[in-house]
């Protein structure tokens, strides 16, 4: 990691080198995933079918392609039980948490006759895409799953690549069973995120996408967004740690190598106001780098994205983590909490030295879908709102309405609308 003193000049620099792995900056992918997305479109199960073949070499058909029910009792009978009650555990405390996002329907009537209400209805058709082979996460599947069910989605279709011998990872099957998924496919790539925003003969098509993946995956997300929704056009992970001198280091440097070894483009950021313990936390990631078994993925990430940012005060540094608005941002202060009250951009905000980043990806209860590459400023995690639609209502009597009809006609009359104007008027003529 490199060390570096915090100065206006340095923070844009970070930020400028931060932004560059942005999926928006990857533009020289754009043409063959919209070339993926319209062959699907055109050829539906035929395009799905030729591309899994040529990426995923396994020679998938229609009767194939749909995870069966003997395939998911298979993946529980190899998972360890103890792992299964894991997951059991997790995917209770994040159905808790997200109950507690739950809004109801409501309806304000007024004397003069006029009823106005906001009526919420789920989604019928949720899509989750799921990575496959090394990248699979269990996590990620609950987490995409769970509050779609708490905010009563009728169906959830989920899509997962297989490897060459047409299996899915086990730990997927297990996590979508316990989730609750409807429908398991296994399709992968940007033909998955095709398959779901426009339906072939075998994938049914789904009304929003959530889910990680790839460069392939975020750029066919983007390109079907408007066509579906979709949560987020998700970057590689991220985490920053304010932390001052009563910090303890080894936490600290466990915490920021608990990103770094997602991939070489994952971003881990120490912001300290004690130079000492930035050169205790770089010692300790020595220690550590020689036991883990991602060194090599978290030294290229390190050494490409890693910073130690010594502030000149707390204030300083509190500014620097809202402009980086960091995914994951822990605060391993004195006093946490009023740390916490200033800050305005991040993903998920981490506690004091034993609420490590870990617990939020897998157990706590709050989602780990989180916006990424500073999109912490105008995005929010994955919520049960994420899974609902709000529509207005509107009631009027004609005592309401005679109220205010002069109003109404005015300013339409006003834009040049005269038929909007007209629609209220012939009620009074």
């Amino acid at each position: 990691m490199r060390k570096i003193q915090l100065t206006a000049k340095t923070q844009k620099d970070i930020l400028d080198t931060l932004l560059k792995r942005s999926p928006n900056n990857y533009g020289q992918y754009e043409a063959v995933v919209a070339d993926i997305i319209d062959r699907v479109r055109n050829r539906g199960d035929e395009a799905v079918f030729d591309y899994t073949k040529q990426f995923d070499k396994w020679d998938i058909q229609a009767d194939t392609v749909r995870v069966s029910a003997e395939e998911i009792r298979e993946a529980f009978a190899e998972m360890d039980a103890a792992f299964i009650g894991v997951m059991e555990r997790a995917a209770s405390n994040i159905t808790a948490f997200h109950k507690k996002q739950l809004h109801n329907s409501w309806i304000d009537p007024k004397p003069d006759g006029s009823i106005l209400g906001q009526k919420i209805t789920p989604i019928a058709v949720s899509g989750v895409y799921v990575p496959g082979g090394k990248a699979a996460y269990p996590s990620s599947v609950l987490m995409n799953v769970l509050p779609a069910k708490v905010a009563g989605v009728r169906k959830i279709v989920m899509t997962t690549p297989a490897g060459a011998d047409g299996k899915v990872n086990p730990g997927t099957l297990a996590a979508a069973k316990i989730a609750g998924v409807d429908e398991i496919y296994k399709v992968g790539g940007a033909q998955a995120i095709a398959a779901m925003a426009f339906g072939t003969q075998s994938i049914p098509k789904v009304d929003k996408i959530t889910g990680p993946g790839n460069i392939f995956v975020a750029l066919a997300k983007k390109a079907c967004f408007g066509y579906v929704s979709i949560d987020s056009i998700a970057g590689p992970s991220e985490i920053l740690v304010i932390a001052d001198e009563t910090a303890n280091p080894r936490y600290v440097a466990a915490d920021l190598l608990s990103q770094a070894e997602h991939d070489e483009l994952a971003s881990a950021i120490l912001i300290t106001t004690s130079e000492a313990l930035a050169d205790q936390v770089s010692a300790e990631i020595e220690k550590f780098l020689q036991e883990l078994s991602r060194a090599d993925i978290i030294r290229k990430s390190l050494d490409n994205y890693g910073y130690q940012l010594i502030a000149a005060s707390m204030d300083d540094a509190i500014e620097a983590a809202n402009a980086i608005a960091s995914e994951h941002l822990e605060i391993l202060t004195k006093d946490p909490y009023q740390v916490m009250t200033r800050i305005e951009n991040a993903g998920a905000i981490f506690l004091g030295e034993y609420s490590s980043e870990p617990l939020g990806d897998y157990y706590a209860g709050p989602n780990h879908i989180l916006p990424t590459n500073g999109t912490a400023k105008f995005f929010s995690p994955l919520t049960v709102d994420d899974f609902v639609k709000k529509t207005s209502i509107i009631s009027y009597s004609r005592q309401a309405l005679e109220q205010a009809h002069q109003d109404i006609e005015l300013f339409a009359e006003k834009e040049g609308l005269t038929a909007h104007a007209n629609s209220v008027r012939v009620r009074f003529q």
